[in-house]
């Protein structure tokens, strides 16, 4: 297990030594190609060094990278997906920019990887899975978690939650992929008029051709998932790049061997097969709601 950065700066250096390597560049002439040593490159590419966006892009336009949609992944795994004050004007910062000083870097980390992600695979045992919760839900949930915070924190809180589900619409939206324990749908969080608004949200979230929700009902019995709930982010364009994210009351641990995300992988699967069909999972909580 590491914590998220040292995986970003795994999985960057990897990648970029590969376009290093398409452009059929020595480690030392790509130092001489952006005025640095040697050694700058090499600790970049093996992870032990931290690397800002700038000279991330530096590195690409030596490579003679222009792909705008890899460019920006690679941004992302810089840390926090957002541009730094070497970049210039023209930079690409995420929505989450605004917020760097007000949201522990982990969670910035967490919502960079989201952006860029192509799919999601979730357990969630607990809680709606915050891209698909109302704002009155994630309302409910940041006052419980926070115990009961200001409000003006909540209501930050709950605006980036709300921002976070861009990622559903657009051109290219995330492939979301929820397996839901039935306890989730159970628990009245914010009390029953919150939680029949988030089930009806739930429906109507769920017909979206990209979200796929499945019910692990209570008749499933034990099953894998009791150790508790995971995501499993998947990114395009570059192989070997899945990283499992386990999140805990005060910090997350993301997982990359190849080993644990097989394992994953593999538990997520055995899950899906044991809970309900979407079809039938979406007939489950439309029925809940209509008995709320």
């Amino acid at each position: 297990m590491r914590y998220g950065p040292a995986v970003r700066r795994r999985k960057l250096g990897a990648e970029l030594r590969r376009q290093r390597e398409l452009a059929e560049l020595t480690s030392r002439e790509a130092a001489c190609a952006v005025g640095w040593h040697q050694s700058k490159v090499s600790r970049i590419e093996t992870g032990c060094s931290g690397v800002k966006p700038s000279d991330v892009a530096l590195l690409l336009d030596a490579y003679q990278v222009t792909d705008p949609e890899l460019r920006a992944l690679l941004g992302a795994l810089c840390g926090a997906g957002s541009a730094d004050p070497g970049e210039g004007a023209g930079a690409r910062r995420g929505w989450w920019y605004a917020y760097r000083d007000r949201l522990p870097p982990a969670y910035l980390d967490f919502i960079s990887l989201e952006s860029e992600a192509s799919h999601l695979r979730t357990l969630e045992t607990t809680v709606v899975p915050g891209l698909l919760q109302t704002p009155e839900y994630a309302r409910a949930v940041t006052r419980a978690a926070l115990n009961d915070p200001p409000p003006e924190q909540v209501e930050e809180l709950v605006r980036v939650r709300m921002a976070r589900q861009s990622v559903l619409r657009g051109e290219r939206p995330l492939e979301l992929c929820a397996v839901l324990d039935e306890a989730v749908l159970r628990h009245e969080v914010g009390g029953r008029e919150v939680m029949a608004g988030q089930l009806r949200h739930l429906v109507t979230t769920g017909h979206m051709k990209h979200v796929r929700l499945h019910v692990l009902p209570f008749s499933a019995g034990s099953h894998i998932g009791i150790t508790g709930p995971f995501v499993i982010f998947s990114f395009p364009r570059i192989a070997d790049l899945d990283v499992v994210v386990l999140d805990h009351l005060t910090s997350s641990l993301y997982l990359e061997r190849k080993e644990d995300l097989r394992a994953y992988g593999s538990a997520f699967a055995t899950l899906r097969t044991r809970a309900l069909s979407h079809e039938n999972s979406l007939d489950y909580i439309a029925g809940l709601h209509d008995g709320a």
